[in-house]
């Protein structure tokens, strides 16, 4: 009798499920050509605004941000992007001291600037301190790698409490589900992505993952039926791959590889067989966690890497590249703005992006 109770609770047990819908990621597709009555990449308005759910901001500029590891998202980063309306998310380990200086010296690009936190106490300590100390500031990125625990939601709605009128950055998720819990939790922009970062390891060492031109697509649905907004977070590593986020949806597309191994990154210039390079790395690796909380606890492992980038000089020429291959994204389906862009996509499925002879 007791084996066949047990065997009955066995069946009861909710059992894996797989969802076999397709899912794609950036290499999977192209954008298909339309007419259009565009002359020249020269006429194509990239500037979006928008007003945010709940903190009422309005925002305007090109919605590419600059994303806040310690390598990219920097204050020497920020003076250039800001120039062209781009924005900077800042990391978290730069000292009230800093911001300070930075405010001080910089007003003109804290409009374009975000206040990184974790979720931990210390964080948002030093969180309300940055804000108190800088007023001008009006946008924090609250950044966990997983944004479904419950803990992390109710900490969204602390920051909320503290802040009503700043606009709040919320992520990581990857469904809509999510998407809209922290939505209505209080935040304004919810971050999507995860594993899809050049130096993420977490789908390797986890198996947990989605593929980011479809989770883009799913949560910028879920996101903009509640009047909220969307990152693309990670996986970009050409023009093309940034005009494919706007195009799924995303509302701004965040960058960190694409934004390596230049002038306005942190990091000392290694030259190796007459070769410059600098390293980059992703937050959760051995790297990172050495440096700032003096290695990888024995509970957790590592889910990033460290990499020499060749060092690319200044900034800027990046950018000119990435805003000119999205304008021309726009020329090649009829979008003369880049807030229509999503509305002219049409996304065809491919097995090869490009030719390799030469590479």
């Amino acid at each position: 009798k007791t084996a066949c109770v047990t065997a009955l609770q066995l069946l009861l047990l909710p059992m894996p499920r797989v969802d076999a819908d397709l899912k794609l990621d950036f290499k999977d597709v192209l954008f298909r050509p339309k007419r259009s009555s565009l002359k020249s990449r020269s006429e194509v308005d990239l500037q979006r605004t928008f007003t945010f759910r709940n903190s009422k901001h309005t925002y305007n500029g090109i919605p590419i941000i600059a994303a806040n590891m310690d390598t990219t998202g920097t204050f020497e980063m920020a003076q250039v992007l800001s120039k062209h309306t781009l924005f900077t998310a800042i990391h978290k380990h730069y000292s009230v001291e800093d911001w300070k200086n930075f405010a001080a010296s910089h007003p003109e690009c804290l409009e374009h600037l975000a206040a990184s936190s974790g979720s931990s106490n210390a964080d948002f300590e030093k969180l309300c301190s940055i804000v108190e100390a800088v007023p001008a500031l009006k946008y924090i990125c609250l950044d966990v790698a997983n944004g479904y625990s419950e803990y992390f939601v109710e900490f969204v709605k602390s920051v909320r409490g503290k802040f009503p009128q700043h606009t709040i950055m919320a992520g990581n998720v990857v469904t809509g589900e999510m998407v809209e819990e922290l939505i209505l939790s209080g935040a304004d922009i919810i971050k999507v992505g995860i594993g899809p970062g050049s130096v993420c390891t977490t789908r390797i060492k986890t198996g947990v993952g989605y593929p980011q031109l479809s989770a883009v697509i799913e949560c910028a649905d879920s996101a903009h039926g509640l009047k909220g907004h969307i990152i693309s977070d990670g996986g970009c590593s050409c023009p093309g791959d940034v005009a494919k986020a706007f195009g799924a949806g995303a509302d701004f597309v965040m960058m960190g590889g694409m934004l390596a191994g230049h002038d306005q990154c942190t990091g000392e210039l290694i030259e190796k067989n007459g070769k410059k390079y600098k390293l980059f790395y992703g937050m959760s690796s051995d790297t990172a966690m050495k440096k700032y909380v003096g290695g990888v606890a024995e509970y957790r492992a590592s889910e990033g890497r460290t990499v020499e980038v060749p060092y690319r000089g200044d900034v800027e020429n990046t950018i000119r590249d990435v805003l000119g291959g999205l304008r021309s994204t726009c020329t090649y389906v009829g979008a003369a703005k880049l807030k229509e862009l999503s509305r002219r996509t049409t996304f065809i499925r491919v097995t090869q992006q490009s030719s390799h002879m030469f590479t």
